[in-house]
């Protein structure tokens, strides 16, 4: 698809309301799972895996297309009338009891709900820094970025350069957003138990929040029916550096997760294994 040809779609369907783009995305995710079997395979096995009951696949299978096909609205729509949809903040005592500290925020926003929406609605508060990885195609990227920093939200490469900028915005207080359940690659993660298996898990968390004092939190936006807006809950963690970090955020993510199980991307390949990182005989 040329990148003239993917922006006309994509203002398009910026233009539907939300409540049709859900229903869209509902059917989206249907006929995704129909035609793909190694995805479909994927998200039963981490159900599974989970000890999440199957009953809620149908579900599931819509939420996931939901959260694909509200990418045009989040990102299309004036940034008032996309923070406009947060209903309420469920834990908003804890971003305040935070920012009065000084001592700068993580902000720990998993594969649940809609996580777009977790660092726009931050960013109407604070600075905020937020580490992503850049699309494969670069046509994608100035959408994505225009989207994304809105209010005081900034992006930052997942890269050498990005980290730095990570520390930098903690050292002036400021806060800054992961995707705690994404796969690092080599040499930035550890292996820790996700729901009964291992999985590689970054060690990033740790060192920044040992490093500055930072509170961290963990956020994520609950998507509501018929496109009438989304939830946001947070919920401090309180690191036990004497301890494998990793363990504990992915312990902390199972909670949240089991909260609201249906929002998960549960076909996310979240137990891949990079390149060059071998299997640990037994878990630390």
């Amino acid at each position: 698809m040329s990148a003239f040809l993917f922006k006309s779609f994509f203002r398009f369907f910026s233009l539907l309301p939300l409540g049709v783009l859900h229903r869209l995305g509902a059917l989206l995710g249907r006929l995704t799972y129909a035609a793909s079997a190694r995805y479909a395979a994927r998200t039963r096995e981490n159900l599974r895996q989970a000890g999440i009951s199957s009953d809620i696949l149908p579900a599931v299978i819509a939420e996931t297309g939901r959260s694909i096909a509200e990418l045009p609205w989040i990102w299309g729509r004036p940034y008032g009338e996309v923070l406009d949809k947060v209903k309420e903040c469920v834990g908003i005592e804890h971003i305040e009891t935070a920012q009065a500290s000084g001592q700068g925020i993580i902000f720990l926003t998993p594969h649940l709900g809609c996580f777009e929406i977790s660092a726009l609605y931050a960013a109407q508060r604070m600075p905020i820094t937020v580490l992503y990885r850049p699309p494969k195609l670069g046509f994608l990227e100035g959408v994505m970025r225009a989207g994304r920093e809105r209010g005081q939200a900034k992006l930052a490469k997942a890269d050498v350069s990005g980290v730095r900028l990570l520390y930098k915005a903690l050292k002036r207080g400021e806060a800054i957003g992961l995707l705690p359940d994404q796969v690092p690659s080599r040499g930035e993660g550890e292996w820790a138990e996700f729901f009964g298996k291992p999985a590689y898990t970054m060690t990033l968390v740790g060192r920044l929040a040992q490093s500055s004092g930072a509170t961290v939190l963990i956020a994520y936006s609950e998507r509501l029916p018929q496109g009438q807006g989304y939830v946001i809950h947070v919920e401090p963690l309180t690191l036990d550096f004497a301890r494998p970090v990793p363990q504990q955020i992915n312990a902390a993510l199972e909670q949240a997760i089991r909260a609201c199980p249906a929002q998960y991307l549960w076909s996310y390949n979240r137990y891949k294994v990079p390149r060059g990182v071998a299997l640990p005989e037994v878990l630390p």
